[in-house]
């Protein structure tokens, strides 16, 4: 007897419940309110997500922003979905420990996690049994990279294990438990090529490939990387991932033959136009609040700030960068900062507004800064100039390495406070030709105080100069909330016009 599971999957929601276009301020199809119009649940179903949920939306950062725990509203909105296991994400900790088992302890979802010790409400495994009869053994493991990334004091006394070691463990306990179809939820996405198996990293940051090829995991359901993947078999493991923000979602479908032979498939479907209409309910009021909070006017520029395409603001320099370099300068007391642009950025209009702010700068980062010298400097100054690549005409172009597996613009750093020159014909890491602070070629031997955002502080993106270097000063308010502080007590404000990088091609 052939005995059939439909798998509902999503991952990277980063809080965008609503189908709402926060930049354009206008709706759109997308928003987990669509996606979850889409589940058809039975008894032979299950709904599942892989973490990275409660933050990064303009939504999100408006209902924390009130002092109050948002985690049962968004608990009750997932539970709307129907969701039954879940598992959390590295960004889920953003806003402390508390926030996160407030989130859990309202979920109606059962909450895997086998690689984080001390956290309430979670489990190491699941078994299920379907209407159908088939046992499904089910697991959860995050990147263990969420130490390096959090501040401490969102995480204390919670331990971070390897995740391919616990998702071994887990697998093992479930098949002794009788499971007869296995599956991981993992926040974590690819090492390697999923064509060619090229290695892309040996971090540890992701290990889904080798979590495909060592362990015998039917299914492997994957985020993290926010890297579309569908219908895709790995060493016998049939594995996906979603795209970020809810624009997406899979639906896997696996039949298993009375002799034991597996067969599945997934798809990647589009969020629509259609919203349940329960979540719609409930998210309206606070949507509407939100538009309102959004739109509020803080301060005026000098100047719009709009965005121009990433390679070019890379090339020529961006005045958004140097706007928030300004707000870090002043925020930090440093001599030097550094800053990054996510992959959509809004942009600013003269006029600023708080939908301005947090649809520019999205990241959920504080700000530390750094005592640097000049080869930390070069360092960190040539993994951003390898961000360019000359084509045959010596034209530049964004690198492969910044596009795949996965677009990362913001592992581009835009600095203020030092003139620099680098020189693209020469390859990368002999780029940087020129470092210069207060019209002087910068010595080896002084030191300066850099600020820059937590994540970027902590080595993270291969600028790993960072980590090494001593920590003189840290703010705790997110950086976002720094630049709101900024406008708002400023009021008329001169944005920063200079070129801080020359670039020769």
């Amino acid at each position: 007897m052939e005995r059939k599971l439909t798998i509902y999957y999503t991952s990277d929601v980063h809080g965008y419940f609503a189908p709402t276009d926060y930049a354009k301020a206008c709706p759109a199809p997308t928003g987990l309110a669509n996606c979850m119009a889409n589940f058809v649940r039975d008894g032979n179903t299950l709904i599942l997500d892989g973490g990275d949920t409660l933050q990064g939306s303009p939504f999100t950062y408006w209902l924390y922003s009130r002092g109050e725990a948002p985690g049962p509203t968004l608990a009750r909105l997932m539970n709307l979905a129907g969701y039954q296991f879940v598992t959390l994400g590295n960004h889920d900790f953003n806003y402390g420990l508390a926030q996160v088992e407030a989130y859990l302890a309202e979920l109606d979802a059962r909450c895997l996690c086998a690689n984080v010790q001390g956290l309430r409400h979670v489990e190491k495994t699941a078994l299920v049994t379907l209407d159908n009869g088939l046992r499904v053994g089910l697991c959860g493991v995050i990147t263990p990279f969420v130490p390096q990334w959090e501040k401490p004091e969102n995480i204390q006394g919670l331990v971070f294990t390897d995740a391919f070691a616990a998702a071994r463990e887990a697998l093992s306990d479930l098949k002794a438990q009788g499971a007869e179809l296995t599956v991981c939820l993992y926040h974590g996405g690819f090492e390697a090529d999923l064509d060619s198996g090229a290695v892309f990293s040996e971090s540890g940051e992701n290990q889904g490939w080798r979590i495909c090829r060592e362990l015998d995991y039917d299914v492997l359901l994957t985020g993290h990387q926010h890297l579309p993947v569908e219908n895709r078999q790995l060493f016998g493991t049939y594995t996906c991932q979603p795209p970020d923000k809810a624009r997406q979602f899979v639906r896997m479908e696996l039949s298993l033959t009375a002799a034991g032979d597996l067969q599945g498939s997934s798809r990647l479907l589009p969020a629509g136009n259609v919203t349940l209409p329960a979540a719609g309910e409930l998210l309206a009021p606070l949507e509407a609040a939100t538009s309102v909070f959004l739109d509020t006017p803080l301060g005026h520029l000098d100047t719009a700030l709009p965005p121009s395409p990433h390679l070019e603001m890379a090339l020529h320099g961006s005045l958004i960068a140097n706007f928030f370099n300004q707000v870090q300068l002043e925020a930090s007391g440093a001599q030097l900062s550094a800053t990054s642009l996510a992959n959509e950025v809004r942009g600013f209009d003269a006029q600023v507004t708080m939908r301005d702010i947090v649809a520019s700068y999205v990241f959920p980062n504080t700000l530390k800064t750094l005592r640097v010298n000049r080869r930390v400097l070069k360092s960190v100054l040539e993994r951003s100039a390898s961000y360019f690549t000359l084509d045959e005409y010596g034209m530049p172009h964004v690198s492969e390495s910044f596009l795949t597996p996965l677009v990362q613009h913001y592992n581009f750093d835009y600095i203020s406070g030092v003139q620099v020159t680098a020189d693209l014909r020469r390859p990368p890491g002999d780029r940087i030709l020129s470092i210069r602070y207060q019209g002087e070629e910068l010595p080896e031997d002084v030191w300066l105080s850099l600020c820059l955002n937590s994540y970027r502080a902590s080595g993270a993106g291969g600028y790993e100069a960072y980590a090494e270097c001593p920590v003189l000063r840290e703010r705790t308010e997110e950086i976002a909330e720094l630049i709101i502080g900024y406008v708002d007590q400023h009021r008329d404000i001169c944005v920063d016009k200079t070129v801080w990088l020359q670039t020769l091609w």
